[in-house]
């Protein structure tokens, strides 16, 4: 439904994609090297690296920034989506997968990396959403409610389940995650993150003349800033990683964005458009 929704030729800006998409690759590879540990595994790096690098974008960015900034600030906000969704997630996935179950040699790591980024089914059903966009097919009658329906459930599915991990989380002993495993991850998503964005952004600019407007440049650091989105805790859950950690880091970027975002929109409101 998203996908089938979006304005394909608009969100060509390759300026957007080229800073959001290097600021994404930093963030997962720099994430897994600094948290990997004898107590985080390959998966769970991986894992913790997209729960720093995606941005709760698709359910909090996009209504929360145009309201903030206008309409004009869907356009990149859904390009960072769209970056997340088929790029970021299916990387880390693939990188969770290589790194699963002992030693593998590099045919055998490499064909489960492809399987992992191929078994990720956002990245399948965004892309029919835009094939279904950019040929004016679309779903009717029964077959469009039934969509609508589903795609109405994602944000109430998402929060219950993030809910129950936490429970089981609390019950199991062996499931209790230590601070120092998670909090981390909120404080480099709501801190590092949107200023990485920030120092890309402005060395395009600056260094490469790149034509990336005071605005755009705006929209992609408050999307940064944005809490980790929810969908992690799901993927984690999919493939089996230390979920209680994900969902740990998950609501605790949401809580201290209450302060961290609303400071840095109050900051960004003196900035031109």
């Amino acid at each position: 439904r998203f996908g089938a929704s979006l304005p394909v030729a608009q969100l060509i800006d390759a300026s957007v994609i080229a800073v959001w998409l290097s600021a994404a690759l930093v963030m997962v590879f720099g994430t897994i090297a600094l948290t990997r540990s004898p107590r985080v595994g390959p998966k769970d790096a991986a894992f913790g690296a997209l729960t720093v690098a995606f941005p709760n974008t698709g359910f909090m960015g996009v209504p929360m920034l145009a309201a903030l900034l206008g309409p004009a600030a869907a356009g990149p906000v859904i390009t960072t989506v769209l970056i997340d969704l088929l790029v970021t997630s299916s990387l880390a996935i693939a990188l969770a997968q290589m790194g699963d179950r002992g030693q593998l040699g590099p045919g055998a790591s490499a064909l489960r990396s492809i399987r992992g980024a191929l078994s990720n089914p956002l990245p399948w059903s965004i892309g029919a959403g835009m094939v279904s966009s950019a040929t004016g097919l679309h779903t009717i009658g029964p077959a469009d409610t039934i969509v609508r329906m589903l795609a109405d459930s994602a944000t109430p599915v998402a929060l219950f389940t993030i809910g129950t991990v936490l429970w089981r989380a609390g019950q199991q002993v062996h499931t209790r995650t230590p601070i120092e495993l998670y909090l981390p991850l909120a404080l480099i998503k709501l801190l590092v993150h949107p200023l990485l964005v920030l120092v890309l952004g402005w060395t395009a600019i600056r260094l490469f003349g790149a034509p990336l407007s005071t605005f755009s440049l705006t929209v992609l650091v408050l999307a940064a800033a944005l809490p980790s989105a929810n969908t992690v805790s799901l993927l984690a859950e999919r493939y089996g990683a230390d979920n209680g950690r994900v969902t740990r880091a998950v609501v605790l970027s949401t809580a201290l964005a209450f302060v961290t975002f609303s400071l840095l929109a109050w900051l960004a409101d003196f900035l031109p458009r």
